[in-house]
């Protein structure tokens, strides 16, 4: 609630005081009732009730019942307090299809929420990389030597082939594209727009400068084919971007 409470401040800000005319802080009664919204601990209530009452009424055959209703090494691979995929990836209790859709539709979304927006430099993407592979590691285990008969952890090409889906560069790349292209056709109306198109003012600090996020957008389409600079031109072409963009889908990053 603490976390509620700042953010609500932020967007409502002070208040002047009726009897010292000084500015305050507003009090949490305050805040909620100038949010008129049930509070983050009443949202998260309902929806685990909400969600209990689902998983109950699911049957045995379904895998979240038996995981709450099932037996402790069942139970023990959530944790107790939600998901542990240092017991759950590895795991023999789950297929190994059942665990590329975990990682997809769970951990995935979390990792990339709003990568839209990065600005990635190239030892960032080589640490997305690194997690993306280790996870990889724990769904799909050890392979035995063909040679020696030892076991050994899977090459990057062999984990990719085992995966066959976008590995987490191109999803990057290509998520970034498509945003991109969004904003461009936005219009000058928008906020979204002006931020990309508008100069700050002031001096640039010494040293080298940062790599901007349209630097990144420039060297996606560089490596698709595209050697342009007015790619905010290039997007208003719907297809043409679109194709662009299925480009960057496709794109082998080593």
């Amino acid at each position: 609630m603490v976390f509620e409470n700042k953010v609500l401040r932020k967007i409502f800000g002070a208040k002047r005081d009726e009897v010292t005319g000084e500015w305050r802080m507003l009090h949490n009664g305050e805040l909620h009732a100038l949010y008129s919204s049930p509070d983050i601990i009443r949202n998260i209530k309902s929806r685990r009730l909400r969600w209990a009452g689902h998983v109950a009424r699911m049957g045995e055959s379904r895998n979240a019942y038996r995981v709450l209703f099932g037996t402790s090494e069942e139970k023990d691979l959530w944790g107790g307090r939600g998901i542990d995929e240092k017991k759950l990836l590895p795991s023999s209790l789950l297929s190994k299809n059942l665990k590329v859709r975990i990682y997809k539709t769970v951990i995935l979304p979390v990792v990339l929420y709003g990568c839209e927006t990065w600005t990635l430099t190239l030892r960032e993407e080589q640490r997305l990389r690194v997690f993306e592979n280790k996870i990889l590691r724990k769904i799909f285990g050890a392979k035995s030597d063909e040679v020696t008969g030892e076991w050994r952890k899977l090459h990057n090409t062999e984990l990719h082939a085992l995966y066959s889906s976008l590995d987490i560069i191109r999803t990057i790349k290509s998520r970034r594209l498509r945003w991109a292209g969004h904003v461009a056709r936005m219009g000058e109306s928008r906020n979204a727009y002006r931020v990309l198109v508008g100069r700050p003012e002031g001096k640039r600090a010494l040293g080298r400068p940062r790599r901007r996020w349209e630097d990144n957008i420039k060297m996606d389409l560089r490596e698709v084919g595209y050697d342009g600079r007015d790619w905010i031109n290039l997007a208003q072409d719907r297809d043409q971007w679109r194709a662009y963009v299925r480009m960057a889908m496709n794109l082998w990053v080593p």
